[in-house]
């Protein structure tokens, strides 16, 4: 192992015991589908307000 990577590792889980560092790696998976479907909400909320705004 490098010691570059190391101590990489070691400033991001350095103070953290194993629980949390697994749910640490359970909520960084999650993160993108969660960004990914707020902004599909957000996209679909602006459909709908533009389809709303619309003269009928």
């Amino acid at each position: 192992m490098r010691s570059a990577t190391f101590y990489k590792w070691r400033a991001k889980y350095g103070g953290i015991g194993a629980s949390m560092k697994k749910r640490l790696e359970e909520l960084e998976d999650a993160n993108p589908r969660l960004k990914k479907m707020h902004a599909e909400a957000h996209i679909k909320a602006a459909i709908a307000w533009d389809a709303l705004q619309t003269k009928w």
